[in-house]
């Protein structure tokens, strides 16, 4: 855990809206300089505090335009380990979300197709035939907003 100062979530905020911004960019953004920015950036980096930068796809755009999230309950029945269910949801190329939960349900899939027929091919073929599922409940987006979260 390293610790943040505000120009460290500036930073941060800077970042998660535009992940391309390059150190001098960055530092003629914030009022620094660009190897200032980039010593900040490495430290970051470094304390795994940034993982990664990301291209955000229009699922829509590329001809996926349904977002399903379902809740799946596995069976008590049978002695399936979780790592079993995981492996097995995520070779299932629409999936592309895969969260162990607590609650209602075991696990929360995000499944991403391209209309409602496509989804029902993928539920009933391949989301329904994993190891152990039991109970599913689909709740199908209707709108997304998108926010940055506590540093943005």
């Amino acid at each position: 855990m390293i610790a943040f100062d505000d120009i460290d979530r500036q930073i941060l905020r800077a970042l998660a809206e535009d992940g391309t911004l390059n150190a001098g960019a960055l530092g003629r953004r914030l009022g620094m300089s660009q190897p200032s920015a980039w010593r900040r950036v490495k430290r970051l980096q470094d304390a795994g505090v940034l993982a990664g930068t990301r291209a955000v796809i229009d699922r829509a755009a590329v001809g996926f335009g349904v977002t399903v999230f379902l809740g799946i309950k596995l069976a008590t029945r049978g002695r399936v380990s979780l790592e079993d269910f995981e492996r097995a949801a995520g070779a299932i190329t629409e999936v592309q979300v895969i969260q162990h939960v607590l609650g209602q349900f075991d696990y929360r899939l995000q499944v991403t197709a391209r209309d409602i027929p496509d989804f029902e091919r993928v539920l009933r073929r391949r989301i329904m035939t994993l190891p152990a599922v039991g109970h599913v409940e689909a709740n199908v987006m209707l709108s997304e907003e998108r926010r940055l979260g506590p540093l943005g």
